[in-house]
């Protein structure tokens, strides 16, 4: 079959987490012997911003880390019914401009013989529901939710026609446990700062444990403003800045430990949706412990295959464990990725999409 992707962007992951997951399914879908093509904006927020805070080199980095996909970039005069002409499945992202979803779906209802799906992997389904109503989804074949809570709102309120359950998963051809013989430092943190949608969670769960127990660790990601710097400074974490996501598993493997601080709608409003950070360092094989979220859905065993800190003392008292429990953290460890392998591969998630679209009819 040929794929179709818009996404606001597969080739750089600045502040992008959907990127991650879509470049594990599109390698897995290229693996299995199906053409894929990546359709983003010339002038997307998250590429606009890389090449502003670091040139072009991760772009062409990207080409050689996913030799197999092939992204291309559109504009205003760009031809999308040429491009869709010989799909059989086009899969649409939520954050696509309105008036190109609108457009796709035409060309579906009139004649398109593709079969047509809209992902949603954001929450703002709960956060900015006008901006997904005024999605036109009559024309969409399905729905994608990334979460049953999301899968249900949808039904709900009538937005689409037959919405699915898709979980985001780790690629595990390129997030694996990776061996150092360097020194290792305690505590590792991978993600952005934001909107202000977990700032006192930050401070509670990562930033002022780390400070009382004197960990030594580094803080990865990007749109961190001067406060948050300020107390970082007071503490023994170094920040580091943008990660390519290539390079997060040798990160997760100069570290001991590392935790999930989710945003405030996954835990408030679309309880069991983590974030792919959960997915990707389980599958790395490192210790994780988790600020309060509530599993729902079952996806992984809190105090298995992570350590759920239910306020900032306990958090301080699980890292503090692990720092000082060789047996604790291996066993943690073992069992998340063993989760990983068995339950939460991009390999899963491929053969999820193909059920759904042998579901809703496709074929090649």
């Amino acid at each position: 079959m040929k794929f179709v992707l818009y996404a606001h962007s597969v080739a750089s992951d600045w502040n992008n987490g959907h990127a991650h997951f879509m470049r594990g399914i599109l390698t897995e879908l290229e693996a299995r012997g199906h053409r894929t093509l990546v359709l983003e904006p010339a002038d997307g927020w998250s590429r606009s911003n890389l090449i502003a805070d670091q040139g072009t080199e991760p772009l062409a980095r990207f080409a050689a880390t996913f030799p197999t996909l092939t992204v291309q970039t559109y504009g205003a005069d760009f031809d999308h019914a040429a491009a869709l002409a010989d799909a059989d499945a086009v899969v649409v992202h939520e954050w696509t401009p309105p008036d190109l979803v609108t457009r796709i779906g035409r060309l579906r209802a009139h004649g398109g013989r593709f079969k047509l799906l809209f992902h949603d992997s954001h929450h703002r389904g709960v956060t900015d529901e006008d901006a997904i109503q005024a999605m036109p989804l009559a024309d969409y074949d399905g729905v994608l939710a990334f979460g049953e809570t999301l899968r249900r709102r949808y039904e709900r309120l009538g937005w689409g026609q037959r919405v699915f359950t898709w979980h985001e998963a780790a690629d595990t051809r390129l997030f694996k446990p990776l061996r150092t013989e360097a020194p290792r430092e305690d505590i590792v943190w991978i993600g952005n700062w934001g909107d202000g949608e977990r700032t006192q969670e930050l401070l509670d769960y990562l930033v002022a444990p780390a400070r009382d127990l004197g960990f030594t660790g580094s803080v990865h990601g990007v749109r961190y403003p001067p406060e948050a710097l300020h107390h970082l400074e007071r503490t023994e974490l170094r920040y580091r800045g943008w990660i390519a996501n290539a390079d997060v598993p040798a990160a997760f493997a100069r570290h001991c430990m590392t935790v999930h601080v989710p945003r405030r709608p996954y835990v408030d409003a679309l309880p069991g949706i983590p974030t792919i950070r959960v997915f990707e360092a389980l599958a790395c094989g490192i210790p994780l412990v988790c600020a309060p979220w509530n599993d729902d859905e079952g996806l992984f065993r809190p105090g298995w295959d992570y350590l759920l800190a239910r306020d900032p003392d306990e958090m301080r008292r699980h890292l503090d464990a692990l720092a000082h429990d060789a047996s604790l953290a291996a066993s943690l460890a073992d069992s998340g990725l063993r989760r990983i392998q068995e339950r939460h591969t991009c390999a899963h998630r491929a053969d999820e999409l193909l059920t759904i679209l042998e579901t809703i009819g496709a074929r090649p």
